[in-house]
């Protein structure tokens, strides 16, 4: 764009900020946005800042500049670099907080990308302090503030050997600024700026700049305690307090060596106790929260030591960070109770791994005083007329709530806590308080052993002779916690019948409908054979499923409940009720397809709620067949609904929802029937042949996968399979070498190589003599830089299978797979490499590594020699006009280590540091 006027940017800025027509806000942002991303936008800037005319457009100025110096630094010459950096510390210097602190946070930020993007400027910190020191401290602190900040942010890409060089500068620095952090602080008595002081040393210790053994004499560090022990202290100062000592505390838990430190820092800590009942006194929640966390970073900080104490027979001094923490789980307020709760994951993992009964035994009292309090946390208010529904805040912390206590329980024992909360419902209490022990008797219903005979019968018999008057919420909690009761009922087969009958029961009543559904299906699954007894009574419940208006998650979980009993039928009955059952659904499907109507999502009219009924019987029928059975029980009913969803499919297959729930409805046949369905393999890839050619949907490809699984042994079905492969092959391809192909389409990318990995592990003579490989491979080694995590993964499963299939091919035809395969790499060895090593350096997470290290270990290992000199290409292709990049020795040291790793956690672990330098 042609360099726009000032006054025009100043028209712009207005109409940005002042204007009141939403259209024109717009318009404006979107022009502004186009002035950032122009290489004008770096003088505009600089005159905004320089006239100084309103705070809008100094805001913006300020803004932009940070944005130009985080991405777009590279537009200016090296040579410009000083210039800028003087301009910015001439605006810094004309900038106070009292006219703009927004302003003054942007300038610095970019005035600290700058210096961490100018490795030319030596010793910046002190150069920093130079230049602002009695000119404008306020400037200096927030620059000292933000600049730790930004070492690891992603946006800058400094590399790992930018970012140790500015490290090491900050701690040789560190003295100086504690001084003048010390200075400032004992100078001022302005409130803002000693939050600005603590923000500072927070930040400098959070990069390890701040030496441990020097915490005595830390000055900021003795405020930030004084600041939490000052009942007065205002909110914003107290967790700015706060979050200096939880940094602190996470700084030592890496480095813990010196006991007096130690010792000193918990003293420290611990005697806030008393701050913390004053907040609790006082109602101030805000601060109160506060105390919390760092009694958690407390607890947490010195957890390993507690435990390595206590299963040595000495108690730790720490060990009453764990009371502490216990003391904040008592507080009224169930947000600051959650707050502790990774420190209760961690001990219980602790235990766990440990292993030792009387390690275990040392947490009980803390464990039982836990679920004790998060019982009283659970409890719903009493006015509220039903439990609260998923997607509300009180629903999520009674979720985390039940999945701690599934992770602590085995400290107490299921039938412990059981016993606890049966006393609780044993006196004259409310029904929120009911409600509450019911649930958390719900969160270790499925850990009770089936011998426990002296409170669950009593539970079970309460439950069944429930009064209809009983409130809903407390009704709802009891027929989950049948459901979660499932094993011990299978062990009790004179329960079963009373509880399917009151279950059923309760579908009649829509807002108990759901739980009843879902607790059927848990107990008809655990219970399967004797649940087989009852096909009578759940057939009737599912053929009146639409009179009762179940939701369809509601019908779903029934269907479920039904296929797990009739599962164990004699086979004729089997197939009798199966057939029964899917016809059921099958006809409201035809009705459908016939009439024609409008589809409204979960209705009637919504194929989708039918098709899934269907998916939801064929997944659970699970029929024990031996291997010399040819017929399938449930063939028959799978035969009898294919014509119709053929139907389905020609009527509703231009909506991706209905075509994915489709082929869902039939993987879940076809897994049933397995390679019993064999006959129906033309039919089905020539259905799947037609869709995926007029709508190339990637659930096509996943069902051609579960098909090639099923009937891959089948020899009959072997040539449609392939040929499915070649018709589906050149669309999906086609598809994803498009510009942008593979980040439009991650779906494909990763049921195209789940299908590529199943004909590899099946039938791998027929797919790589296909001719298909050298167009995958070259699609594959295109979407090793795919940053998605699935599709990622699907693409370096199908690569590792593959070059596995050179390494060690597993089947009768060995020497013909490896001569193949062998001629594979040896074409595209040399591009998989670099793409592999590309990848991981330049576009994916280090999460992502792991799978890209064992693919790469296994081609390395293909032919050493080739693998030494693909390598080392692939090392040499890498950026090096950049900041972050690996030194020429530090990518031969990778070579080198790479060359000699013999395991993939070795590899991984060599490419998430080399990745670093990149980075």
């Amino acid at each position: 764009m042609d360099t726009p006027t000032m006054d025009t940017i100043y028209e712009a800025i207005s109409a940005l900020y002042d204007n009141p027509n939403a259209n024109e806000k717009e318009k404006a942002s979107r022009w502004l946005g186009e002035v950032q991303k122009s290489i004008h936008s770096w003088k505009i800037a600089d005159e905004l800042l320089q006239q100084k005319k309103d705070l809008n457009s100094c805001y913006f100025a300020a803004q932009t500049m940070r944005s130009k110096v985080q991405h777009n630094l590279s537009e200016l010459p090296a040579e410009a670099h000083v210039s800028l950096r003087d301009t910015l510390v001439t605006h810094l210097e004309r900038t106070s907080p009292e006219n703009s602190a927004s302003v003054l946070t942007q300038l610095s930020l970019a005035l600290a990308d700058l210096a961490l993007q100018m490795p030319s400027w030596k010793n910046c910190i002190s150069d920093l302090i130079k230049s602002f020191s009695n000119k404008n401290d306020f400037a200096l602190i927030e620059i000292l503030t933000v600049l730790p900040q930004e070492i690891d942010s992603s946006s800058l890409k400094l590399g790992e050997n930018r970012r140790d060089e500015i490290k090491n500068e900050l701690r040789s620095n560190t003295e100086i600024v504690t001084l003048f952090l010390k200075e400032s602080i004992t100078n001022s008595q302005n409130t803002h700026v000693a939050l600005k002081i603590i923000k500072c040393m927070t930040s400098w210790i959070q990069v390890r700049a701040v030496n441990i053994e020097e915490i005595p004499q830390n000055a900021v560090i003795g405020f930030s305690l004084q600041v939490l022990r000052d009942q007065n202290s205002i909110n914003t100062l107290h967790e700015a307090a706060s979050d200096c000592i939880c940094a602190l505390l996470h700084c030592l838990e890496e480095n813990n060596n010196n006991e007096n430190i130690e010792r000193l820092l918990f003293d420290s800590v611990s005697a806030l106790e008393e701050s913390y009942h004053m907040a609790v006194a006082h109602e101030e929640d805000e601060k109160a929260t506060n105390y919390a966390r760092v009694f958690t970073e407390l607890g947490e900080t010195f957890l390993e030591k507690i435990v390595v104490s206590i299963s040595g027979g000495t108690p730790h001094f720490a060990l009453r960070s764990l009371e502490l923490a216990l003391v904040c789980v008592g507080h009224h307020d169930y947000e600051v109770a959650e707050i502790t709760f990774n420190l209760w994951y961690r001990l219980s993992e602790e235990v766990y791994q440990r292993d030792y009964q009387p390690l275990t035994e040392s947490f009980k009292p803390h464990v039982e005083r836990l679920i004790e309090a998060l019982a009283r946390h659970c409890q719903c208010e009493p006015d509220h007329t039903q439990l609260p529904e998923e997607g509300e805040e009180f629903y999520e912390f009674r979720s985390k709530v039940m999945g701690l206590i599934k992770d602590v329980v085995f400290i107490v024992g299921s039938s412990s806590v059981f016993r606890q909360m049966f006393a609780t419902l044993q006196a004259d209490i409310s029904w929120e308080q009911t409600e509450a022990a019911l649930f958390i008797m719900q969160s270790v219903g499925k850990n009770i052993l089936p011998e426990e005979y002296t409170y669950v019968p009593m539970v079970v018999e309460a439950i069944l002779s429930m009064p209809e008057g009983t409130h809903l919420a407390v009704r709802k909690t009891c027929i989950l916690l049948l459901g979660e009761l499932c094993e011990w009922i299978e062990r009790h087969g004179e329960c079963l019948e009373p509880c399917l009958q009151f279950l059923v029961r309760a579908l009649q009543d829509k807002q108990l409908a759901y739980a009843a559904a879902t607790a059927l299906q848990s107990i008809c699954k655990a219970c399967r054979p004797q649940a087989s007894n009852h096909v009578s009574t759940l057939m009737r419940a599912a053929a009146a499923t639409d009179e009762l208006s179940l939701s369809p998650l509601a019908a779903s979980a029934l269907m479920r409940g039904l296929a797990s009993a009739i599962g164990c039928l004699p086979h004729p009955q089997l197939a009798v009720a199966m057939r029964e059952a899917v016809s059921l659904q099958v006809a409201s499907l035809a009705e459908l397809v016939k009439s024609g109507g409008e589809v409204r999502k979960g209705t009637a009219s919504d194929p989708c709620v039918w098709l899934d009924r269907i998916a939801a019987l064929f997944r659970d029928v699970d029929v024990s067949i031996t291997v010399a059975q040819d017929d399938h029980p449930c063939l028959p009913a799978l035969a009898d609904a294919w014509p119709v969803l053929q139907q389905v499919l020609e009527k509703y297959g231009a909506d991706g929802r209905v075509t994915e729930r489709w082929c869902r409805c039939v993987r879940f046949g076809v897994r049933c029937s397995g390679r019993r369905c064999a006959a129906l393999a033309p039919a089905l890839c020539g259905v799947l042949r037609a869709h995926y050619g007029a709508r190339a949907h990637s659930s096509a490809l996943y069902l051609a996968g579960v098909l090639l699984d099923e009937l891959h042994a089948t020899p009959a079905a072997v040539p449609h399979l392939v040929a499915l492969l070649r018709d589906v092959l050149p669309r999906a391809l086609a598809l994803l070498q498009r510009d942008a192909g593979l980040t439009d389409n991650p779906d494909t990318v990763d049921d195209l190589f789940r299908l590529c990995i199943r004909f590899l592990q099946r039938i791998p003579l027929e797919f790589l003599s296909s001719g298909v490989l050298p167009t995958v491979l070259q699609c594959a080694t295109l979407a090793c830089s795919l940053d998605h995590r699935d599709a990622n993964s699907s693409v370096m499963k199908f690569l590792y299978d593959f070059i596995k299939m050179g390494n060690k091919p597993r089947t009768a035809d060995k020497q013909q797979i490896k001569a193949l395969t062998d001629g594979l790499l040896s074409a595209h060895g040399s591009e998989l490499t670099h793409a592999l090593v590309a990848a991981s350096v330049l576009h994916l997470h280090a999460y992502m590594l792991a799978e890209v290290g064992e693919v790469l270990l296994e081609l390395l290992q293909w032919q050493r020699a080739a693998g030494h000199d693909w390598l080392q290409a692939a090392l040499a292709r890498l950026p090096r006009d950049r900041a972050a990049a690996a030194t020429q020795h530090q990518c031969w040291q990778f070579h080198q280590y790479a060359m000699r790793a013999e395991k993939n956690k070795e590899m991984t672990r060599l490419l998430r540091e080399f990745a670093r330098l990149y980075r």
